[in-house]
C-alpha cells in the first residue's frame, strides 16, 4: 500500500472517530478504537462503515482487554 503519511494524519474513523493504523498485510485501515477495518483499493482508502470489515467480538482490541478471571 502507499499511503501519504499526511492522508493517514488527518483520517480518523467514520464509526468512532478514533486513529487508523496502517495494515499492510490485508490492505487495510484499521480503527484504534472500535476495531473496524477499512479496506484500501488502488490507494485509495474506503471509509465507509458499510464497506468495513467489523471485529470478531464487541470491543474487541488487545489481549489486555479481556476481562480477568475471578475466584470464587
Amino acid at each position: 500500500m502507499n499511503l501519504d503519511p499526511a492522508l493517514l494524519d488527518i483520517l480518523a474513523c467514520p464509526n468512532c472517530r478514533a486513529e487508523l493504523r496502517v495494515d499492510d498485510a490485508a490492505s487495510e485501515l484499521v480503527c484504534t478504537g472500535c476495531g473496524f477495518a477499512y479496506p484500501v483499493r488502488d490507494d485509495i482508502p474506503v471509509l465507509l462503515i458499510d464497506e468495513a470489515r467489523k471485529p470478531d467480538r464487541p470491543g474487541a482490541g488487545s489481549a489486555g482487554d479481556a476481562p480477568a478471571a475471578t475466584t470464587p
